[in-house]
């Protein structure tokens, strides 16, 4: 790349979402006026959405779960987001990074317009500081991960050998900011729109302490909303227009409202009331309105997975037996889940790298085309994996086996488990129900067994699903020299040979799904949904936050 070569990045158009609508009548009173959206002045009518769990938190470096992401990135805004297209475009930067010709230093030049909600500039200090903290172990941010072999002394700063303030980012002046690199990173600047590395206020952050982004007191705004009545315990919260947002002109609601509803009853019911805008729907309710002329399944690149964690309070678990893992893997007939229980538009996928998410840089061929199916359906061949480990084992199998709460996630736990039962004679699966932050908390902590988990993709490329056995994201205890030594290859020996690079990717994705079997994907998840007419402009993305809600408003 040559010295002073902006950097465009286009992604594929594929979609996600978790939130949608839902209302109470404080917001019908509101609902009854709406100043037309299409002359370009704003909707004064409520758009009712909603969240399938709560906000765990607004501080974007304990970023941990799809709803806070979503927040996040409609109340804060970062260097760069993506538009209705997935396209990297500017937001707080004034463009796109100058890349030296070595790739290991990016000059971004920022807008001086840009303000937070107390009336302070942005600048490039509040990137330098909120980067440090997510990069200092000592705070325990969840994606502090990303900051290893991509910004300069991140390694060492994860790995506690040197100090957050080395990390390679310097605010040259207020409107500049320099980052160094310790290698070439491709997907480095479609990073720079995902939530973690937005900035933070020192100031405001430094006063409020630990309260900082537990509500919507302590919370101060550099994009187009304002959080209120919301803190973490909340069920609902609203989005209202920040009017020190530079661009709030174009922001087209003056206020959204948010819900969580976990039951897919409750969600159908709102919506046929008119207290909802947007419907998530699962099971028989997405398979009963499959004609409803407001119905559309929205397709995702997040994959949900069975996690199968190998020791549990530092004892090897169940899963540490490979024939155990073979065994569940080729007894789930994932095509019989998405027809029959999610119904959605869901897809059975049979690697972990979603389809329509990434492709070939040279050949422009799909990943999930090329790599292919790994792992497909085989009972008599799960039945000979479980006689093996039951002879290990000495006798029966008996799996715990983590859901959430949510009604989708229950029935999928509740199918997992009658299918194995049914297919594996002597295997016992128990479910244990917890709402998602408990799941989180419990899954960080390596306590538990079996896990249905989701992930979406942060970034778009491949390593954002692969990374290594020894990263901080891993949390199964899963451990593989060879796995390792080619996620390696790929993020150094072939970091500028795009075609060798891919190539280790499909191989490392081989040994992780198939060889090892270290976890099982299920399925590529579609969101089905029914939308009111007269609801614009909310836009779904590929990777980072699942939907924005800037263009949105809804209609008479």
């Amino acid at each position: 790349m040559k010295k002073g070569l902006k950097q465009s990045l286009t992604v594929l158009t594929t979609v996600l979402l978790l939130s949608a609508c839902g209302g109470n009548s404080s917001d019908k009173s509101a609902n009854s006026t709406d100043k037309k959206n299409e002359t370009g002045q704003k909707s004064a009518k409520v758009l009712n959405l909603m969240e399938a769990s709560e906000v765990g938190s607004m501080d974007t470096i304990f970023t941990q779960d799809e709803p806070s992401v979503n927040a996040q990135s409609n109340v804060f805004e970062g260097l760069y987001q993506l538009d209705e297209k997935d396209t990297i475009i500017p937001a707080v930067a004034k463009e796109l990074p100058e890349i030296s010709a070595d790739g290991k230093t990016y000059t971004i030049k920022l807008r001086d317009d840009a303000k937070w909600s107390n009336g302070d500039n942005v600048t490039a200090n509040d990137f330098v500081f909120a980067w440090k903290k997510m990069a200092d172990p000592k705070n325990q941010a969840n994606y502090f991960f990303l900051m290893d072999g991509t910004i300069l002394n991140g390694t060492e700063i994860v790995n506690e050998e040197k100090s957050a303030d080395e990390l390679g980012v310097t605010a040259i002046d207020d409107y500049t900011l320099e980052i160094k690199m310790e290698k070439p990173v491709t997907y480095f600047t479609s990073l720079l729109a995902f939530s973690p590395f937005f900035p933070q206020n020192e100031k405001f952050v430094t006063e409020k302490g630990k309260e900082y982004g537990t509500s919507s007191e302590n919370i101060v705004s550099n994009g187009p909303f304002l959080m209120e009545n919301w803190d973490q315990s909340s069920m609902s919260w609203d989005l209202v227009e920040n009017p020190n947002y530079y661009d709030a002109d174009k922001v087209k609601s003056e206020k959204i409202h948010f819900e969580v509803l976990k039951e897919t009853n409750t969600v159908f019911n709102l919506y046929e009331s008119g207290e909802l805008d947007v419907a998530i729907l699962t099971g028989d309710f997405a398979k009963q309105n499959k004609d409803n002329p407001d119905y559309e399944a929205v397709q995702r690149s997040k994959v949900y997975s069975l996690r199968m964690n190998q020791k549990r309070n530092d004892k090897p678990s169940i899963f540490a037996n490979e024939n155990v893992r073979k065994a569940v893997a080729y007894a789930l007939d994932k095509k019989s889940l998405v027809e029959n229980i999610l119904a959605d538009g869901s897809k059975d996928i049979y690697g972990y790298i979603p389809k329509d998410f990434v492709a070939n840089p040279e050949t422009g061929e799909d990943f999930r085309k090329e790599a292919g199916d790994l792992v497909k359906t085989d009972e008599k061949l799960a039945k000979e994996y479980l006689e093996k480990a039951k002879k290990e084992l000495n006798g029966d199998v008996t799996i715990e086996l983590l859901s959430k709460d949510g009604d989708g996630d229950k029935k999928v736990a509740e199918f997992i488990q009658g299918q194995l039962e049914k297919t594996l004679p002597g295997l016992k699966i128990n479910v244990k129900t917890v709402p998602l932050n408990n799941s989180i908390e419990l899954m960080k902590k390596g306590d538990y067994e079996l896990s249905v988990s989701m992930w979406g993709p942060d970034y778009q490329d491949p390593m954002t699903f692969l990374e290594s056995s020894v990263s901080t994201k891993n949390k199964t205890s899963y451990r593989s020299e060879k796995y390792d030594q080619l996620i390696d290859d790929a993020s150094n020996k072939y970091a500028n040979e795009p075609e060798k690079r891919w190539e280790t990717l499909i191989a490392a994705e081989k040994v992780l799904v198939e060889e090892d079997v270290a976890l099982i994907p299920l399925y590529q998840q579609a969101r089905g949904q029914l939308v009111r007419p007269g609801v614009e402009g909310i836009e779904y993305h590929n990777f980072g936050a699942t939907s924005t809600y800037k263009n949105a408003f809804i209609k008479e």
